[in-house]
């Protein structure tokens, strides 16, 4: 968006109005004046006159070096791009006949990617006639719930989605949690990774 607000700027020539409000290159108010005396002005400095504040009466330019302010405020839009974080949804399955070593296993990763800053999903699946028992999974999910208070904030409550389950937890803002390791490998079976970018992709 920074880089389209600069294309729009007016310089030298191409501004409209008859006088302008002239800020020099130093900060100082040089008063109104012709566009023409204004770029006279901006010639001696071998810069140009670039209107900033359009709206104003009459309009504010300011004499500057276009190209470095084009390519300083480019490099700025660049930056803050590389530094926004992709948001990621990290996905953890498990059933609602888990066992609690299982548990435990699934709960210190979920622990953990929080702990990171990515959002977690925890998915029930139920296989065969334990769909018709969803209130297994539905404790279960409030058991992972009461575990990771510390760590994360319920996003979304529970949803069905076929013959499953899951709620979603979205990390805690500024709070720090101390982050724990697991001694078993992050892509061990029951745990997989997907990236949210806007909309949330699908699991792998």
């Amino acid at each position: 968006m920074e880089v389209l607000r600069i294309k729009q700027l007016r310089i030298n020539n191409q501004i409209r109005s008859r006088e302008v409000m002239v800020v020099g290159a130093d900060g100082a108010q040089l008063g109104v004046m012709s566009v023409d005396e204004a770029i006279g002005h901006a010639v001696e400095a071998e810069m140009d006159v670039v209107e900033v504040s359009p709206n104003s009466n009459p309009p504010v330019c300011k004499i500057m070096d276009y190209g470095k302010f084009k390519y300083r405020q480019n490099k700025k839009a660049h930056d803050a791009k590389k530094k926004q974080k992709i948001i990621k949804i990290k996905e953890v399955k498990t059933t609602p006949g888990t066992e609690e070593h299982d548990y435990q296993f699934k709960l210190s990763h979920a622990k953990r990617f929080l702990a990171d800053g990515d959002k977690v999903k925890v998915a029930v699946f139920f296989r065969g006639r334990e769909i018709t028992h969803t209130e297994l999974g539905l404790r279960l999910l409030k058991r992972f719930e009461e575990d990771l208070k510390d760590y994360g904030l319920l996003e979304q409550e529970a949803r069905q989605e076929g013959r499953n389950l899951h709620v979603i937890f979205a990390p805690k803002p500024i709070v720090e949690v101390k982050k724990s390791k697991p001694k078993d490998e992050e892509n061990a079976d029951g745990v997989v990774s997907t990236t949210e970018n806007s909309q949330t992709e699908g699991a792998v």
